[in-house]
C-alpha cells in the first residue's frame, strides 16, 4: 500500500504500482466507443498509462492535455488515460478540449485495474477512485518507469515519463 495525500490529508492506496522491470498486469478497460480492450490491443507500442481520479478535475485534465501534446512527438507510443469516468464523459472531455492523441479508458465493466496496479484509493474523500500515477511500459509490457504522485493535487513528472518512453 502507498500512502499519499489529498489536499495534505493522508490517503492510502490498495497496493503498490508494478515494479520496474516486471511485466505489467493485463487489464480489461472500456474505450470511449464502448469497446473492451487489453494490453494486447496495443501490442508493439510503448504505452504511457496516465492514471487519474477523474478527467472532471483540473489537474487530471491538465495531464491529459499535456500527454496529448507530448505523445504526438513519440514514435510507436500510445498514451492511455485511465479513470473510473464513464466513457461518455471521457469522450465529451476529449471533444471539448481537442484531445486527439490520448486514448481514454474506463473501469466501466471491470474494476480490477485499480487492485492489479495498486492504485485504488481505499480511504479519504476520493475512496474508490484511482490515484494519480504514471506507468510506462515498453513494447512487450515490461515496466520501464512508475510514479505514484504523492499529492493528488500535483501533476506527475511528465519529463520522467516521457524520457522513459522516448
Amino acid at each position: 500500500m502507498a500512502r499519499i495525500t489529498f489536499k495534505n490529508q493522508p490517503v492510502n492506496t490498495s497496493g503498490s504500482l508494478p515494479a520496474t522491470g516486471s511485466t505489467a498486469p493485463d487489464f480489461r478497460l472500456t474505450t470511449a466507443e464502448l469497446n473492451d480492450v487489453s494490453l494486447s490491443d496495443y501490442a508493439g507500442k510503448k504505452k504511457i498509462l496516465n492514471i487519474v481520479p477523474s478527467l472532471d478535475t483540473g489537474v487530471c485534465a491538465t495531464s491529459a492535455r499535456r500527454f496529448d501534446r507530448e505523445v504526438a512527438r513519440l514514435a510507436d507510443t500510445v498514451c492511455l488515460t485511465i479513470s473510473a469516468d464513464l466513457p461518455f464523459a471521457s469522450s465529451r472531455f476529449c471533444k471539448s478540449e481537442g484531445v486527439t492523441n490520448v486514448v481514454t479508458l474506463s473501469e466501466l465493466r471491470d474494476r480490477s485495474f485499480g487492485a492489479d496496479y495498486g492504485c485504488r484509493m481505499t480511504d479519504g474523500p476520493l475512496a474508490g477512485l484511482l490515484s494519480r500515477a504514471v506507468v510506462v511500459l515498453d513494447e512487450n509490457n515490461k515496466v520501464l518507469h512508475t510514479e505514484q504522485v504523492p499529492e493528488i493535487t500535483q501533476e506527475p513528472d511528465y519529463d520522467g515519463a516521457l524520457k522513459a518512453a522516448g
